[in-house]
Order: structure tokens, then C-alpha cells, then sequence
């Protein structure tokens, strides 16, 4: 096993519990938005992303720097 501690990479985990994960198949215990009431949806998906907290704040440089970018791989 590799000495980096980052839980998030596959290969610095058990075996076993690498297995469990993929039997799951991406499965997701907390369900998301698919699993909300589809009232709360659509009221969600009718605000445009205005529900989102956002990464950014409009107008600053980080903003434009990402708009820049679009969907480039850094």
C-alpha cells in the first residue's frame, strides 16, 4: 500500500472495503436530489442555480479566471 494517507484514493484502502464500494454499484445512501419530493424539486430547479451557495463571488478575479478556463483540465 502507498504511504499517502488521502482516504479518497482506492488505492490506500482495504481491499475489502474497495470491494464492498464497487458492489454498491454507485449507489448512494443519501439518495440526493433525485430522491427529494418532486415539488421540492421542481422549486429547486426553478431558482437557476440562484440555490446554490456558489464557489465564487460574481465579478471576482477567481470567477473569471474559472470562466476562462470554461471546461479545460488543468
Amino acid at each position: 500500500m502507498a504511504d499517502n494517507a488521502n482516504p479518497g484514493n482506492f488505492a490506500n484502502r482495504p481491499k475489502e472495503e474497495v470491494k464492498a464500494a464497487a458492489q454498491k454499484g454507485g449507489a448512494s445512501s443519501a439518495g440526493g436530489f433525485a430522491s427529494m419530493d418532486p415539488d421540492k424539486q421542481k422549486d429547486i430547479a426553478s431558482q437557476g442555480g440562484q440555490a446554490s451557495s456558489g464557489s465564487f463571488e460574481p465579478g471576482s478575479e477567481k470567477a473569471k479566471e474559472a470562466g476562462r478556463k470554461g471546461g479545460s483540465s488543468s
